[in-house]
């Protein structure tokens, strides 16, 4: 199988990732013509120049990587990273208030970064931790990132106890239908695993071995 490159967000999240470290995965990128560089907020201003003029888009990773705090918070993230050139956004639900089945604090969440995100301007994420819940919780996170007006629903932070499986993107391409997009993240560091996440119904794939994966 070959890979088509926009299939790819070129990833480096690690707390100790060095502005070297960035610059690299930035030249890699624009090398394979990747869909995205994915960083914390405070390497946004750096990623948005050095991608400047190019295909390849800027992701911004929101309530990283736990979710647990206010959608005020996220929202306010949301806005100084698209204010330093991102122009996508992956923020992480806040999972507990999912568990403890307060949907409409869950919904207000994700529609606080919806709205950050210049009203569809920018592309949302919604990272849902599948790791951390049940066949049932997946599926209403999905709704509900649906009926906040995310772009994609997204397995995984890659920081928890487990990241993306077929069984879940495939029940995440089901509950989302052709309503939006699905990104498999976490744990993709072989070309077997990325095609069983794009064969699963993965639409984009979230990796910090992308290089090694597409070659």
């Amino acid at each position: 199988m070959n890979f088509d490159s926009k299939l790819f967000d070129h990833t480096i999240l690690k707390a100790d990732a060095s502005k070297e470290a960035v610059e690299k995965i930035c030249k890699e990128a624009l090398e394979y013509d990747f869909a995205s560089v994915c960083v914390n907020q405070c390497r946004v201003k750096l990623v948005s120049e050095l991608l400047k003029g190019s295909n390849v888009k800027t992701c911004a990773v929101v309530g990283f990587p736990l979710g647990a705090m206010s959608g005020k918070i996220k929202a306010y993230e949301a806005k100084c990273a698209i204010e330093d050139g991102a122009t996508e956004i992956d923020m992480v639900i806040n999972v507990g208030a999912l568990k403890d089945k307060e949907y409409d604090v869950v919904l207000d969440d994700i529609k606080a970064v919806r709205e950050a995100c210049e009203k569809g301007k920018i592309i949302l994420k919604v990272i849902i931790e599948t790791c951390l819940l049940t066949d049932e919780e997946k599926i209403k996170a999905c709704e509900l990132s649906l009926e906040a007006g995310a772009d994609f629903v997204k397995t995984s932070t890659g920081f928890s106890t487990g990241g993306a499986t077929a069984d879940d993107v495939s029940l995440m391409r089901k509950a989302v239908g052709n309503n939006a997009y699905v990104k498999a993240s976490g744990g993709i560091r072989d070309k077997e695993t990325a095609i069983k996440m794009i064969n699963a119904g993965a639409d984009r794939l979230g990796t910090s071995a992308t290089v090694n994966i597409i070659k």
